[in-house]
């Protein structure tokens, strides 16, 4: 075992349990260890390294900032959190956003201003949140709550109350669970931990009018679909969905902590001084990073090759799962994929990462049965059929 490997042991609380594969360098879409072993990465650090590692861009961005100033306290604003937020407000159906440090603190965000409108315009009795069974919203006790995942809430209970799960995708369930004290509908357009599913298009389409038929918000959780990984800047733009309130983190910092709520302004009047708030949150090193991140991935050109290589990706993907007889189905919504494994090979997704792993690709799972797959959005067609080609060996053997 690597000393560094040992030490996180020793000092480190286990909630995790990492690989022996210790990193220390990364420059592009490749990896590398204190050994020198060299990895392809197609996981993109869960979706966030969303330009690849140590994107020049955004090292002089951040060494930039970190030159002149790293932290004001909210008691100001500062010049890049504002240009990052009249950035997203351009690119976007929003009018305001507020920063947070990680996408469970935009979830947070998002459900409290939910219900505090609902509270200031409709009264106490509207506050029920509806969501989604399988649905993943972050690791707080309102967002381990609002998810639709019992196994991350054991043992950390009382939970909030006032959450209704229902099944994803499902028309008939939602419309029974819906009712006139309901506060929010909170959905991801792709359920990333909960096995990379993508929602129908009429789904969403169902959540927004049963939100306008009774006064409810629609939150849209993009914290993993967000900035560019669906082939358009967020999802609810692929599908033609516009939600009320969104989160976006992860691909948003591109590895430099960062999160944010999305809204509208009438929505945002009743955050007034005092209600909300985060010491880092908007710091001035994230939203520079952020500015340099946004300004990149949202460009069309950008996204057209998003779409490209998603195109390429997911031919790649059957043609392995036929030639491997692995996977039973590719799924997914942009450069961000799901290889539903067949029954013969059901459990076998944790051992599929640690073969991959030895033969130098990073992937990810979503659950013991789903290979799950969210390389660098820039990645070069090369590298990625590369990298495809060492997780079509680890298949096999």
């Amino acid at each position: 075992m690597h000393p560094i490997r040992a030490q996180f042991d020793q000092y480190m609380v286990p909630n995790y349990a990492p690989f022996q594969v210790v990193p220390v360098q990364g420059r592009g879409a490749i990896v590398t260890d204190t050994e020198g072993k060299e990895y392809i990465d197609l996981a993109g650090g869960i979706a966030v390294s969303a330009l690849g590692h140590c994107h020049p861009p955004l090292i002089e961005a951040l060494t930039h900032q970190a030159s002149s100033l790293w932290h004001v306290s909210n008691l100001m604003t500062n010049e890049p959190a504002v240009k990052l937020a009249e950035l997203l407000c351009n690119e976007t159906f929003a009018e305001r956003v507020f920063f947070s440090n990680s996408g469970a603190e935009a979830n947070e965000a998002c459900l409290k201003l939910a219900r505090r409108y609902a509270f200031d315009t409709y009264g106490p009795h509207k506050n029920r949140i509806i969501a989604f069974d399988n649905a993943f919203h972050g690791r707080t006790l309102f967002t381990v709550s609002v998810g639709g995942q019992p196994k991350y809430q054991e043992g950390f209970g009382p939970c909030p109350e006032g959450i209704d799960h229902v099944p994803y995708n499902d028309l008939e369930a939602l419309t029974q669970a819906m009712g006139d004290d309901v506060c929010a509908i909170m959905v991801e357009p792709v359920q990333g931990e909960g096995g990379m599913t993508p929602a129908t298009p009429e789904f969403l389409e169902h959540c927004r009018q049963l939100c306008n038929q009774h006064g409810a918000l629609l939150i849209f959780d993009e914290v993993q679909s967000g900035v560019g990984r669906s082939g358009q800047l967020y999802a609810y733009q692929h599908y033609g969905v516009t939600p009320d309130i969104l989160s976006s983190a992860k691909a948003l910092g591109c590895g430099f902590p960062m999160g944010a709520m999305l809204t509208r302004a009438d929505i945002a009047k009743v955050l007034t001084p005092g209600t909300h708030g985060t010491t880092s949150g908007g710091n001035p090193l994230a939203c520079a990073v952020g500015f340099a991140a946004v300004s990149e991935i949202s460009q069309p050109e950008f996204l057209t090759q998003v779409r490209s290589n998603t195109e390429f990706m997911h031919q790649e993907l059957v043609a392995i799962g036929h030639r491997t007889g692995t996977f039973s189905e590719v799924r997914g919504l942009g450069l961000w994929f799901g290889c539903q494994l067949t029954s013969e090979h059901a459990g076998q997704a944790g051992a599929i990462l640690g073969r991959a792993l030895e033969l130098g690709v990073m992937v990810l799972v979503a659950g013991a049965d789903v290979i799950r797959l969210a390389p660098a959005l820039n990645t070069d067609r090369q590298t990625l059929a590369q990298g495809l080609a060492k997780l079509e060996a680890a298949l096999t053997m």
